[in-house]
C-alpha cells in the first residue's frame, strides 16, 4: 500500500465536497492557518476514518477546530513544517543567520503536476463543465448543420462534444438523460429548419431540462450553471437559430431567376462542388468539371437547381449546348419562318 498524507494550504484554501474525504484515508493531515475543510458528505468508498469525516460531513472547519476536533495530527503552517513531521522523512537542524533553529529534509522531495493534456482532461471531468460543454457542442452542431459548408461553428462544436463525451465518460451519469437529450435536440431541428419556433421548440426546451436535472447520477450542478445553459438554449432556439435560417434562406425556392447570371466569388474550391457567395450569402454550388473553379476565383450563376447553384467561371468556362430558347409555338405559321446562319450571316428558308 502507498502512505497518503493530506496538507490543505496555504492560508485562504479550501478542500471541501467528496475531495475532502481524502482526510479519511491520509496517515498526517495538516492545515494551514486561515484555511477550511469540511461538506464531505457522505463517505464514497469502506474503509475510511469515519471518526474524522464524521464532524466534517455538512460543515466547514477551520485549522483550528479540525485540531480541536482530532482531524489534524500535526500543525504545519506551511508545506515545509508538514514535510518535515511526516515519519519516514530524514531532516537535519540548519541554524539560520538569526540564529533561529530549523529543520530541512534531507530525503528528497520531488513535486508533481499534471501536464497540459491531463489537467484539460481533469477539467473537463467537472460536473459542470463537461454540462456546458455537451450543451454548447451539440447546439454549434446543430447550427451548423442550416449553414453552407464547415466553419468555425462546426468545428469548435466538435471539439467541444468530443471533450464533453470524456468528461461524461469518467462521471455517473445516467444513460437514459442521454437519449432524452438527443431527442431534445431532434425536437430543435425540426423547427429550426420551418425558421418558426413552434410545439417541437417547446417539446425540446423541456426535455433538455429534464435532461439537465437527472444527467448526473448522485451529483448536483449548481443553479448558475443550469440558469447559463437553460437559458442560452431557450433564447437559442427562441430567436438566434430561427432568425438566422429565415435570413440565410429569405429568397423562395420558386422566383430567383434574378439570381442567373449573377456574380460572387467562390469560398472554396468547386471540383465539381463546393460553396460560393452571392451578395453576401453563401450557396452551394457545383460546376463542370471540365472547368473546376480554384478558391477566391469569380464565378458567374448559370442556373438553379434546387438549392444548389450552377456555377461557372468568369473567364473561361466550357461552352453550354443546351437550347434554352424557348420553343416556338407549334401552330404558327412555319411559310413565313426562317432560320439564320449565324455563321454565314445568310437567312434561309426552311422550305
Amino acid at each position: 500500500s502507498i502512505p497518503v498524507d493530506v496538507w490543505v494550504g496555504p492560508s485562504g484554501s479550501d478542500l471541501t465536497g467528496q475531495s475532502a474525504q481524502l482526510v479519511g484515508a491520509a496517515n498526517q493531515v495538516g492545515m494551514a492557518p486561515g484555511s477550511r475543510l469540511g461538506n464531505a458528505g457522505q463517505p464514497v468508498i469502506d474503509g475510511l476514518d469515519t471518526k474524522r469525516l464524521s464532524p466534517i460531513a455538512d460543515k466547514t472547519v477551520s485549522a483550528q477546530e479540525a485540531a480541536d476536533l482530532g482531524i489534524t495530527t500535526v500543525e504545519a503552517p506551511t508545506i515545509g513544517d508538514f514535510l518535515v513531521n511526516l515519519p519516514g522523512v530524514a531532516t537535519r537542524e540548519v541554524t539560520a543567520e538569526n540564529g533561529e533553529t530549523r529543520r530541512e529534509p534531507i530525503t528528497q522531495v520531488r513535486f508533481g503536476q499534471l501536464s497540459l493534456v491531463s489537467n484539460l482532461m481533469h477539467t473537463v471531468a467537472s460536473p459542470a463543465v463537461a454540462y456546458l460543454l455537451i450543451t454548447v457542442g451539440l447546439a454549434l452542431l446543430l447550427f451548423e448543420l442550416f449553414t453552407a459548408g464547415v466553419g468555425v461553428a462546426g468545428v469548435v462544436g466538435a471539439g467541444a462534444f468530443i471533450l464533453a463525451g470524456y468528461g461524461m465518460w469518467v462521471l455517473p451519469t445516467n444513460w437514459w438523460a442521454f437519449v432524452v437529450l438527443a431527442v431534445s435536440m431532434f425536437a430543435f431541428a425540426v423547427d429550426v429548419q420551418t425558421g418558426v419556433p413552434r410545439v417541437w421548440t417547446g417539446i425540446g426546451i423541456v426535455l433538455f431540462v429534464v435532461f439537465s436535472f437527472t444527467v448526473f447520477d448522485g451529483m448536483s450542478l449548481s443553479w448558475i450553471t443550469l440558469l447559463v445553459a437553460i437559458l442560452g438554449i431557450v433564447l437559442t432556439f427562441l430567436a438566434g437559430m430561427p432568425s438566422m435560417v429565415r435570413t440565410r434562406f429569405s429568397t423562395p425556392t420558386i422566383g430567383r431567376e434574378w439570381m442567373i447570371g449573377e456574380m460572387g466569388r467562390a469560398v472554396t474550391g468547386i471540383n465539381p462542388d463546393g460553396v460560393v457567395q452571392i451578395r453576401e450569402a453563401l450557396w452551394r454550388a457545383s460546376t463542370n468539371r471540365s472547368t473546376p473553379i480554384e478558391e477566391l476565383e469569380r464565378v458567374r450563376v448559370v442556373s438553379i437547381d434546387g438549392l444548389v447553384l450552377e456555377v461557372e467561371p468568369e473567364v473561361g468556362a466550357a461552352k453550354d449546348y443546351r437550347d434554352r430558347s424557348p420553343r416556338s409555338d407549334a401552330k404558327g405559321d412555319k411559310g413565313s419562318a426562317e432560320v439564320t446562319d449565324t455563321e454565314s450571316g445568310s437567312v434561309q428558308d426552311p422550305d
